[in-house]
This record gives structure tokens, sequence and C-alpha cells, in this order.
């Protein structure tokens, strides 16, 4: 297959399936995992696709991509965000708990934790936590969202104003080179500028490829974030911006299987 057909294919793969993996265009092209990589790359440098751990998705635009395609995108290291957030979370705390698999990741980590009350507005989160047992759940209310279990809109965002927890942990869809953190959706973005707003600490979790997404909506900025919970170092850009900001970076290790795609 020439090389722009095969681009090509791999463009259609990428925008039929939510995601493209090194080993599995391999197989499907008949090609080594070396040329899907440079293939990937060539993409990635036009713009046409974006690069993750594994493969590749189609860039960001005005809709996000399929909450089940974002559970297995680096899910790895969403793990190792979550298990390095829970250690940021003191003995019998109050805390608020996001929308977002990064932050389902960190419920699971607090599963079983004794002495927390925690409020969240995603239902996945809450199913995790009570299942654990040992944590106080409160739940929002607010218009279920089916795609992800989250709760959003005003009612979300009114519950959460009752409460002064004291860490909000807090997912995000993109955050920028200019430090702005952006979202999808503005009945979430309201709920989480709420929790940001009412808590005495806020921790964002996010993984390396959301430095490279872009999103519709501003939630906030670095500066309304006490520390960012990520799995590798900033682009320089956004580095320059956390330190400006005073937001403190905390990388969670962990080990990659097959590589650094």
């Amino acid at each position: 297959m020439a090389q722009n057909l095969r681009q090509a294919e791999i463009l259609r793969i990428a925008q039929a399936e939510g995601r493209a993996l090194v080993e599995d265009l391999a197989a499907r092209l008949g090609v080594t995992v070396q040329t899907v990589r440079r293939d990937l790359n060539a993409l990635a440098a036009a713009g046409r696709l974006m690069r993750v751990h594994g493969g590749a998705i189609p860039p960001s635009g005005v809709a996000n991509i399929a909450y089940a395609e974002r559970r297995r995108l680096n899910a790895a290291a969403k793990e190792a965000i979550g298990r390095r957030a829970a250690a940021e979370v003191p003995e019998a705390a109050s805390l608020f708990l996001g929308i977002g698999t990064t932050c389902e990741a960190v419920a699971r980590a607090l599963a079983g934790r004794r002495g927390l009350m925690v409020v969240t507005n995603n239902l996945t989160v809450a199913t995790i936590l009570a299942e654990g047992g040992g944590a106080e759940v409160v739940v929002t209310g607010g218009v279920l969202r089916p795609a992800d279990a989250g709760l959003v809109g005003e009612m979300a965002a009114e519950a959460v104003r009752g409460f002064r927890p004291d860490l909000a942990i807090l997912g995000i869809s993109g955050v920028d080179a200019a430090g702005s953190l952006l979202d999808f959706d503005l009945r979430e973005a309201a709920v989480s500028r709420a929790a940001l707003a009412a808590a005495r600490r806020r921790l964002l979790v996010a993984d390396a490829a959301k430095f490279a997404r872009t999103a519709p909506v501003r939630v906030a900025g670095l500066a309304e974030i006490d520390a960012l919970v990520t799995d590798a170092a900033l682009p320089a850009a956004l580095a320059r911006a956390a330190e400006a900001a005073g937001t403190a970076v905390v990388l969670a290790g962990f080990a990659a299987e097959g590589g650094h795609d």
C-alpha cells in the first residue's frame, strides 16, 4: 500500500474508531510498527492526528472523544496519576471528586479508605467508593449525562456550593500552553468552577496527552490550581505558565508497556 494511501487508511480508522493503535495498525496494514510510527508522526506533524501513548487519536475540536475510548487511552498513566493523587488526600478529609476517567482512577485508589467524606457529580466515582466501603459519599443532583454518568448543570453546581471541602480533585479535557483549563461542556465547566471556589486546596489530574488537546470552554487558569498531578514533564511553555502561576507539578511515575508511543 502506497504511503499516502496507507496514511489515508490510518486517518479513516482513527476517525471511525476514535483511536489508532500502533500494533493493531501494523497487523491490519501489513507493515512494521516502525512504519506505522513514522506515519503517525507525519500525520501528527501535519495536524491530522494527535499522538498518545500507544498510537494516536483525532485532534480535538468541539466534540470530545467517546467515553469508552477515553477510558482505554493512556490507562496505565491514569492509574498511576490516580494513585499519586490519592496520596495527596489527608486522613479523615472531605473532598470533591469530579467527572472523568482520571477521576475514576483516583476513586479506585481511594476505595476502602476510611474516614473520608466525598462529594461527587460522577455516578461511576460514587459507585466505586460505595463498593469499596469506608467513605461517606454524597452525590449532587443535576442533569444526568448518559455517556459518562456525570451530573451537570446549575443544580449540580448549587449542590457543590453548599460544601467547603478540604480538597477538590478535578479532571479536564485539555490544557493549553498558556495554562487555561479547557472543557467541552458549559454545564460541566460550571460545576468545576463551583468546586474550585469551594475547596481549600485544588488538585488537577491530567495525563500528558491533555497538553496537546484543545476544547472550546475555558474552566479556569493554572493560578486557580494548587497542584497538577501528571505522568510526564510539562512542555516548556506550559511549565513556564505553571511556574508563573505558582502551581506545583507532581509527577506520577509508571512503567509503560511496549515503549513510549
